[in-house]
């Protein structure tokens, strides 16, 4: 039986369909969850897509970090459930806790749209297993709100530990400290980042190659290796 991964539906996210189409690449059945509700409906890992929940309200992220669903995922989190969440989702994950740090507007103040280039910095974790360490992809990057924070404390524990997923190569696109595209959790199910792997999953729509026009696919292993950690559970 295929794995099920939800990805949840806030007012006003816009690549949801984007991530349940990888999903489906990846081999898993796609399962679209609402952001009102208390029902996970059985799923083996939950994605939280980009776009702009509740309009970026308050802070972006912050009010779907308190929505009904987000009391399921973080349980489910905290459980050991694979999450990914994808620019806004990353946004959601920090200003729920469960990721460290803060995402704040982009240092030139500017909305920043390019195919961005990544180092692979945890190759550890449920949602990046089938990286290289170190490997450098290529993933679109679209966000005003971009800029990585955190306290001196946090980032030397951040980098200590290993919790970095993701580094910006080559540019540093919205000011992020330390060049952070991407963290991780410490027990490695909860991985988010600012970039849109969902972009990057299909020939013909995804960055450009030397080899071709959009035939860049380095988002597709965030969902195979999903998808295989958690075939290696059952």
């Amino acid at each position: 039986m295929s794995p099920r991964i939800g990805v949840v539906t806030f007012p006003g996210s816009l690549d949801d369909r984007d991530a349940q189409r990888a999903i489906r690449l990846a081999g898993a059945e796609a399962v679209a969850l609402w952001h009102a509700d208390h029902d996970l409906q059985g799923v083996d890992a939950i994605v939280l897509p980009g776009g702009f929940s509740y309009g970026d309200y308050l802070r972006p992220g912050a009010i779907a970090a308190v929505s009904p669903i987000m009391t399921e995922v973080v349980s489910a989190a905290n459980a050991g459930m694979p999450v990914l969440g994808i620019c806004n989702g990353f946004q959601v994950l920090v200003e729920a806790h469960l990721l460290p740090g803060g995402l704040i507007r982009n240092a030139h103040q500017q909305f920043i749209r390019r195919d961005q280039k990544l180092v692979v910095e945890n190759a550890r974790t449920a949602w990046t297993s089938e990286f290289e360490q170190g490997e450098e992809i290529t993933i679109p990057l679209k966000n005003g709100d971009g800029g990585y924070i955190a306290d001196a404390e946090t980032l030397k524990r951040i980098e200590g530990e290993g919790l970095v997923a993701f580094r910006y190569a080559g540019v540093n696109p919205n000011g992020s400290l330390n060049d952070i595209a991407g963290l991780t959790n410490e027990r490695g199910n909860v991985v988010g980042l600012m970039p849109h792997p969902e972009h990057a999953v299909e020939a013909g729509f995804g960055p450009d190659t030397p080899e071709a026009m959009r035939s860049g696919l380095d988002g597709a292993k965030f969902f195979t290796s999903a998808v295989n950690a958690l075939a290696a559970r059952v």
